[in-house]
């Protein structure tokens, strides 16, 4: 992602009550709609770009614009033409070449999308990928997951091939193995965090590590402190703090870098429901430069902030 660097102090704590900054007038395909929204990044003026799965598109919503987004990508129905896309499920902002990068997992690709007005299509950065999840280092690295190979890689742009940093040992529950990867973070040392939806935990590779680390879950899917289940999005502060969409949990939780043990709700955690102090399978989640937390709350069809108090 390369995101933020986002200083969060370690006892924060945010408003328990969301409000929807995008969305949450059921699902559907208006401009003031979403469907089933999955991964979201938060520019420096916090506008707010959300991968729209089943809508096929990429829509932004700017910091006070809470009626209407606007359609950045896609739009165009399903296809795989260049100006289409299929479920798409991340995307990130590559700030350089103001463009967006695009996790089009039903095409099997990655795509890059200029962000100038005008712009009606994308070209493909990588093919044959059942891609998930996306995130940007400082050196401009993109960091891709891999459902099918269980496994992360890092790419340069132009390349096809990349590089293995996680998983790549089969399916599996190894420290050497991944099973599902979704969404990733990486950190200023590059070390990329694997949300590892199927083994209910959050591994940690150090660059040019040969397995991780097991830094939040890792104790079977439940809903005890020590637990996640299914988790995806993902957000590391530079206290090195983790704070996880615990999805079928309705939570986020924070795990502090020397508590491996166990971990914290910071917000949800009150059962499935569409109030605002609950989600219905929250998926994407950042941060904006103030430590405010937006979370993609995929089945109420809505994103949430959450003020840091």
């Amino acid at each position: 992602m390369f995101s933020l660097l986002v200083n969060i102090p370690a006892n924060a704590n945010w408003a328990q009550n969301g409000v929807t900054i995008g969305g949450g007038n059921g699902y559907g395909g208006a401009s003031n709609q979403l469907n089933l929204p999955q991964g979201l990044f938060v520019d420096d003026d916090q506008t707010v770009v959300i991968a729209d799965y089943s809508n096929h598109r990429i829509i932004q919503w700017k910091n006070g614009d809470t009626t209407n987004g606007q359609v950045v990508a896609g739009d165009k129905g399903q296809g795989n033409g260049l100006n289409q896309l299929n479920r798409p499920i991340d995307v990130l902002i590559d700030k350089e070449a103001d463009s967006l990068v695009i996790c089009d997992r039903g095409n099997r690709r990655v795509v890059r999308w200029p962000r100038r007005s005008g712009t009606t299509q994308g070209e493909i950065l990588i093919d044959n990928i059942q891609c998930c999840g996306l995130a940007m280092d400082d050196q401009r690295y993109l960091y891709v997951s891999d459902w099918d190979k269980e496994e992360v890689r890092r790419y340069k742009f132009g390349e096809n091939i990349g590089t293995l940093v996680a998983g790549g040992n089969g399916k599996g529950i190894g420290l050497n193995q991944l099973s599902t990867p979704t969404f990733l973070f990486v950190d200023r040392d590059h070390s990329v965090y694997v949300s590892d939806y199927s083994n209910s935990r959050v591994m940690k590779w150090v660059e040019g590590a040969k397995e991780g680390i097991v830094v939040a879950g890792g104790q079977g899917g439940g809903s005890a402190l020590t637990q996640l289940s299914n988790s995806y999005g993902l957000f590391v502060d530079t206290l090195g703090t983790l704070y996880v969409a615990d999805s079928w949990n309705h939570r986020v939780m924070r795990w502090t870098q020397g508590d491996k043990k166990q971990g914290t709700v910071i917000v949800g955690g009150n059962g499935s429901g569409a109030g605002a102090n609950q989600f219905i399978y929250p998926v994407g989640l950042s941060f904006d430069r103030h430590g405010n937390l937006y979370v993609a709350d995929s089945n109420n069809h809505r994103v949430q902030r959450f003020s840091i108090e």
